[in-house]
């Protein structure tokens, strides 16, 4: 259990600086709008629950996909469509944003690298 314990707090420290730059910023804003979007779509055009249509969103764009719950109607399937390939690149990025913010000691060694580059 303590384990999970510094897991979660060096998560939320790396979202926490991460927050500090204005390009991690707008990168959760946009990971946040497009699962608003997605769960207020789901709930609205297939009357799914807020916290089915949430998993369903949340699942989908991390690609574990477990199959317990897809679109019935056309709209929903070309949705679905279109929220994946926007939505599992946001997702992505965001985590590749985090990653770097969450690896200790990581930042100052990317700056030697990029200076020894130029």
């Amino acid at each position: 259990m303590p384990a999970l314990l510094l897991v979660a707090i060096r998560f939320f420290r790396a979202i926490y600086k991460g927050l500090q730059q204005p390009e991690f910023q707008a990168l959760s804003l946009s990971v946040v709008t497009i699962l608003v979007a997605g769960v207020w779509f789901y709930m609205r055009y297939e009357g799914w629950s807020l916290v089915d249509a949430l998993y369903f969103c949340v699942i989908t764009l991390t690609t574990v996909g477990y199959g317990d719950f897809s679109p019935q109607t056309q709209i929903g399937k070309i949705f679905t469509v279109f929220y994946i390939l926007l939505g599992l690149g946001l997702l992505a990025a965001f985590i590749g944003a985090l990653a770097q913010h969450a690896t200790p000691g990581d930042a100052a060694s990317r700056r030697q690298r990029n200076n020894s580059e130029e």
